[in-house]
């Protein structure tokens, strides 16, 4: 931690405290957001609030205002994930940066890691390749190309009778079933940027068109596992708002509960949001990669099990 913070400040980003705690949740369907209750003066009836699963909306926010470039160290919560790679309540290093696109912080990511692994982990700049290569390389698909049909056909020769509630009519859970069960764990040691998503897929990241419309988000794999997350952020207000909602549709269909989006973090993107990159990374995954160690729970204090 002292390493980061270090880092952080030779170049000037400033480290930042928000709060865990929102009127609003992540509409992402993935994700499921701890609710609570807040019952005092002004709220008889109770005010539902939320435990943040990332302090995103409130880190863009301080963008809009005009932080500038800003990091922070935070303990984030989302229920249901729990497991070798997942705990509860875990911590996110997250940072954006002002004037920065994605592929500038994807080698800042190198640039940071290189710094904290230092005498850890021989770190070498992350290898680069396309999502959409990654696939073709791993499988002969094209997630842009091809159908769910093929990629069923494709998990079932290889790794047998695909998990109960799949369809046949969306592309994305086949392309994250096979990412997580055949793609992972063909990597090798060392680091990985994948990057160019599909557009399904983009979260909070701007789409390019070019060829094919890619969203302009990379996802970093050191030594086989997932580590961080980053965007080329979208500053669009009307896009961000159909996203919210079409994640709430999604929910819904999916038989989950919809939540109230964040009505704060759309008038901040009016406002304006400076040009900018940002990225989350798991820091008690980095903990554990630094130490050697095979579970996450190993690189807590007190992890799941023990609160």
């Amino acid at each position: 931690m002292a390493r980061i913070r270090s880092f952080f400040l030779q170049r000037c980003v400033l480290e930042v405290d928000v709060p865990l705690l929102s009127r609003f949740a992540t509409t992402e369907p993935a994700i499921e957001s701890f609710r609570c209750t807040y019952r005092g003066p002004g709220s008889a009836a109770g005010m539902p609030l939320f435990l943040q699963s990332s302090p995103e909306f409130f880190m863009k926010r301080l963008l809009a205002a005009g932080s500038g470039s800003i990091y922070q160290l935070a303990h984030v919560f989302r229920n249901g994930e729990s497991g070798t790679r997942h705990n509860p309540e875990f911590m996110l290093l997250e940072w954006y940066r002002t004037g920065f696109d994605h592929w500038a912080l994807m080698d800042e990511m190198d640039a940071l890691l290189a710094t904290v692994l230092e005498g850890f982990l021989d770190y070498r700049p992350a290898r680069r390749i396309s999502y959409r290569q990654w696939f073709l390389d791993e499988t002969g698909l094209d997630p842009w190309n091809d159908d769910a049909r093929a990629f069923r056909s494709f998990y079932e020769n290889r790794l047998g009778p695909a998990p109960a509630g799949m369809g046949d009519d969306a592309i994305d859970p086949w392309l994250d079933l096979l990412l997580t069960h055949w793609l992972e764990p063909k990597l090798d040691a060392g680091a990985l940027f994948v990057h160019g998503y599909p557009p399904s897929q983009a979260a909070l990241a701007r789409v390019a068109n070019g060829d094919v419309a890619v969203a302009e988000r990379f996802e970093l794999f050191l030594n086989g596992i997932e580590l961080a997350n980053g965007f080329h952020e979208l500053d669009d207000v009307e896009e961000q708002r159909r996203r919210f909602v079409n994640d709430n549709r999604v929910r819904e269909q999916s038989g989950l509960e919809t939540v109230p989006y964040d009505v704060h973090l759309l008038a901040a993107l009016a406002h304006g949001l400076p040009e900018s990159a940002g990225v989350a990374l798991g820091f008690d995954r980095l903990v554990m990669l630094a130490a050697g160690l095979q579970d996450v729970a190993a690189a807590m204090p007190f992890s799941f099990a023990r609160v």
